[in-house]
């Protein structure tokens, strides 16, 4: 088996880049078949009513879900195709972690899921999606290259 841990570094390190994240603040570890995502949850984050909005929850679902599933695709960016979210329980502050693992790799599609969690260890929503192989060569893309041959 060869060591993967140069790609891992790299899909952190274009997580981080993306300009969205400036704006959310995560965390990010990458391994073998799984990811995990923490941000501070924050008042920004928040709809009229006082807790989270449901983007953050599929934000957090959904990015954990396509870093388990890229984990395996060392050549290619991988791209949602689909995806789903259970809403289980609101959100008003703290940190919050998602952790998405492998559920299927496939030669056409990457099934992977997601749980996210308060600080409590409580889980507030579950996801699951299916994740394409794109065209986009991961070396083609600057955030994830410099940081690639750099390891």
């Amino acid at each position: 088996m060869t060591d993967r841990t140069p790609h891992y570094r790299a899909l952190e390190a274009m997580y981080l880049s993306a300009p969205l994240n400036r704006f959310y603040q995560p965390t990010i570890s990458v391994r073998h078949q799984q990811s995990e995502i923490s941000i501070a949850v924050d008042r920004k984050f928040f709809h009229s009513g006082g807790a989270m909005h449901g983007s953050v929850y599929f934000k957090m679902l959904d990015d954990v879900a396509f870093f388990a599933a890229n984990s395996v695709e060392e050549t290619y960016f991988v791209l949602t195709a689909d995806f789903r979210i259970d809403l289980l329980r609101p959100c008003t502050g703290g940190q919050i972690t998602s952790k998405g693992t492998i559920i299927r790799a496939g030669r056409q599609d990457i099934l992977a899921e997601s749980n996210l969690y308060d600080e409590q260890n409580r889980l507030l929503a579950t996801g699951r999606g299916r994740f394409s192989r794109g065209r986009n060569r991961l070396l083609d893309l600057p955030c994830y290259a410099d940081v690639f041959y750099q390891s």
